[in-house]
């Protein structure tokens, strides 16, 4: 009886554990839910690829299931030789060839590095650190560079070129909704293509290991329409409106700007994240923990037990007001 219930829970263990398994394939970091020109032609890959490889396994349970019945009169040579030749040689190495041609011919839109032979429209630098991002816009019209952290904007329809650093150790680039994935290198610069079909709210994440908080290292990447974009990058490469609020004094006098840049005051540290606009931020942390005013007091004070190995000292000694105070003065730097 207990082997008959166990063989009956087992019957409804699959169909109830596929809804999860399925909701796995959807989301903000899901390649199988492409929203991007790059991301659509890993995602035709893959299909193409799980399909061939199906076939060929389909094909070989075929031929185990033919060989392995009851039969009276055995195989004769000729038919058993056959049998070997298009079941084992012909079929599989067909349907291979047939996938390395169908790879070959997607590549170019995966790397679409002939993209980058123009100037682009708007050229993002990314440098990768321990364990955060840096985030540098230089518009193709000659503007002035905007500076960010941890969140990456771009505009829908339009090619963007990245190029993607490393201060210290090797990390990974990688947005799964809009294309693959690329290693940032100390000493080298790459460059990486990709092209937003839809607007939406993606994350990416630091895709190798970097030390102790790589697993909390991750970015949000906001896709715009065009026009909301071009206001969003005019407004960032202003001050922000609250650079004069009573917090700026506590932020200076506490040595914060030692570390940090807030356009339009004497911060102007290059250690750490650019802040000026670090309010209107989806994350905090790099992905870690929502952005409000009870997030940034706790990561004042205790930054190393929230991201281990940050380079950031904790600032609990501070008296409760003036914490509080720093960090109602950066939520309102929009």
């Amino acid at each position: 009886m207990r082997h008959r219930n166990a063989h009956r829970l087992g019957g409804f263990a699959v169909p109830a554990l596929l809804p999860s398994c399925l909701a796995g394939c959807s989301g903000i970091q899901s390649a199988l839910e492409p929203a991007g020109e790059e991301a659509a032609s890993v995602f035709n890959l893959f299909w193409f690829m799980f399909s061939g490889g199906a076939i060929i396994w389909l094909g070989v349970v075929a031929l185990v299931m033919y060989a392995s019945r009851a039969r009276q009169n055995p195989h004769s040579e000729r038919a058993s030789g056959l049998l070997i030749l298009w079941g084992g040689a012909i079929f599989p190495s067909a349907v291979l060839a047939l996938l390395l041609g169908f790879t070959f011919w997607l590549m170019p839109g995966i790397r679409p590095w002939t993209a980058l032979a123009d100037a682009p429209q708007l050229r993002i630098e990314v440098v990768g650190e321990q364990f955060w991002w840096r985030v540098t816009y230089f518009p193709g019209d000659g503007s002035d560079a905007v500076v960010s952290a941890n969140e990456i904007r771009l505009p829908v329809g339009q090619r963007v070129e990245f190029t993607l650093k490393s201060n210290d150790v090797i990390h990974s680039f990688w947005i799964p909704s809009l294309g693959g994935k690329m290693d940032m290198i100390p000493g080298r610069t790459n460059r990486l293509s990709l092209l937003a079909t839809k607007p939406g709210i993606f994350r990416g994440p630091c895709a190798e290991y970097c030390g102790t908080s790589h697993a909390l290292m991750a970015f949000s990447v906001v896709a715009m329409e065009p026009m909301a974009f071009g206001k969003w990058l005019s407004r960032c490469a202003k001050s922000s409106e609250n650079v004069a609020a009573a917090g700026s004094d506590a932020f200076l006098a506490n040595g914060c700007g030692a570390c940090h840049t807030i356009k339009g005051t004497e911060a102007t540290g290059v250690i750490g994240p650019d802040l000026s606009h670090v309010g209107s931020r989806r994350t905090l942390g790099a992905g870690i923990l929502p952005n409000n005013e009870a997030t940034i007091a706790r990561f004042i004070t205790e930054p190393d037990r929230i991201k281990p190995g940050v380079q950031m000292p904790a600032f609990g000694m501070l008296p409760h007001q003036d914490i509080e105070t720093i960090a109602a003065y950066l939520k309102g730097l929009k």
